[in-house]
């Protein structure tokens, strides 16, 4: 019997047109250019900008540019799984309302939250759908407005996010292309060292959570910091390994964007030289579920049909993991 693969058949992303710089947040806050940039490697990010604009924007904006790329009208998509942290609401899901907002009328929706791993995660259910033979035309957004949740009084936070989107396309194929392997985990002890404190059911809003400015991310940089190195590095070589590939097999790396040590760990760990891995984090900043898709978007035009590439994520749960895919096509 064949086997179906989902293969990315198209890519597109979205980023607000507001650059908030290391320059001005340190007008802000007290930071330095040179502060952010040695411990992050931050330059710039983007903001969203604009009363009642939220996720869905984001995420409407690249499914919109996504469809028109590939030339796919909103009648054809089947699924749609929108990976966030940032949902415009609590309820309906933020996926939901991008269906609306693109005129996705005959597909079922749903968001994903794992953090900054959301986008693996949900581009690996996604890929079941199709395999199963499900689906045909399934449609990943990893989008957040980070900006939203960051305190710009908070040294520490506030250089990291930024805000942004990316959508793909995933379609069957029998060719040996497409998401090959994954490797997905999660412990959930890092909870409490990378959270918001309070909007949800434990910590209801209300006055006092707000005025203890609990509706924040709270992060503990040093624990986080370690717990990425050490599990996004270690998935990475053990999907390799499970996959008998080299340094020399792997075209790219693709990394989430949250700090430049994070980053070159990952790659040393794996022996891959600078070259192959894909590092926009100077631009744009983490923008949590948006990393991976912006990443590839970029990329997209140096990609070649038969690559081997490897996307590496670690977040908030902790939640972290690798997938292997083989690109699909050409940019023509």
């Amino acid at each position: 019997m064949t086997k179906i693969r989902a293969a990315i058949k198209g890519i597109y992303g979205y980023l607000p047109e507001y650059i908030l710089t290391n320059d001005e947040l340190s007008r802000m806050v007290d930071t330095t250019d040179e502060w952010i940039m040695t411990r992050i490697g931050i330059k710039e990010r983007r903001i969203l900008k604009g009363e009642g604009k939220g996720t869905s924007d984001l995420g409407t904006e690249a499914v919109k540019g996504l469809l028109a790329k590939t030339k796919t009208s909103p009648e054809e998509i089947e699924l749609l799984i929108c990976a966030t942290v940032t949902p415009d609401m609590q309820f309906p899901a933020t996926a939901n309302i991008i269906c609306d907002k693109v005129g996705i009328k005959n597909a079922f929706s749903y968001d994903l939250n794992a953090g900054c791993s959301g986008f693996l995660f949900a581009l690996d259910a996604a890929s079941k759908y199709v395999e199963t033979g499900l689906f045909k035309k399934v449609i990943v957004v990893g989008a957040d407005k980070m900006s939203s949740i960051t305190d710009y009084t908070d040294r520490a936070t506030c250089p990291i996010f930024g805000d942004g989107s990316g959508a793909i396309l995933l379609e069957p194929t029998t060719e040996d292309f497409g998401v090959m392997d994954s490797i997905l985990k999660v412990d959930g002890v890092g909870r409490i060292h990378l959270h918001q404190k309070a909007g949800g059911s434990v910590k209801p809003p209300s006055h006092a959570t707000v005025d203890a400015k609990e509706h924040f991310i709270y992060q503990e940089g040093q624990p986080v910091f370690k717990w990425a190195v050490s599990k996004m590095a270690d998935v990475s070589l053990e999907i390799m390994k499970k996959n008998n590939l080299t340094a020399d097999d792997i075209a790219w790396l693709v990394p989430h964007q949250a700090n430049m040590r994070i980053i070159d760990a990952t790659a040393n760990r794996m022996n891959l030289d600078k070259g192959k891995v894909m590092i926009n984090i100077q631009k744009y900043g983490n923008t949590t579920a948006a990393t991976l898709p912006l990443c590839l978007w970029e990329w997209e035009p140096q990609l070649k049909k038969g690559d081997n590439i490897i996307l590496s994520s670690f977040g908030a749960g902790f939640t972290w993991g690798a997938i292997y895919l083989k690109w699909a096509y050409n940019v023509n």
